[in-house]
């Protein structure tokens, strides 16, 4: 779905700031908050802000790896998230979660 990432990026894309409303802009540390970032614009955004996290976060298989630490609360972005990067249910660690959270509740 994005093979042409890389001609994308060469427009320096930014992440929406609407996305990010809750979070002081001067003082985010887009490193250290991979996950957040990611888990917004798969839950909001829209196609320039994938590009920009492909800029910021070494591509689709680089955002892939994070996706796989992301946590979805819908159902429909985790979905997405699986659809447009090639995942498996196992591969989430949020799945993984919610099977031990199941085991432990014994539902």
């Amino acid at each position: 779905m994005f093979q042409d990432w890389k001609i994308k990026i060469k427009d320096n894309p930014q992440v929406s700031p609407h996305l990010l409303w809750d979070v002081d802009k001067s003082k985010i540390d887009w490193e250290k908050m991979k996950v957040f970032v990611v888990e917004r614009v798969i839950e909001r955004g829209d196609e320039n802000d994938y590009y920009a996290i492909f800029l910021l976060y070494g591509g689709p298989e680089g955002v892939r790896e994070i996706v796989k630490k992301a946590v979805f609360n819908d159902p429909k972005d985790e979905a997405l998230a699986r659809v447009l990067f090639d995942l498996k249910k196992k591969d989430l660690e949020c799945y993984k979660r919610r099977l031990l959270r199941k085991k432990r509740l014994g539902c």
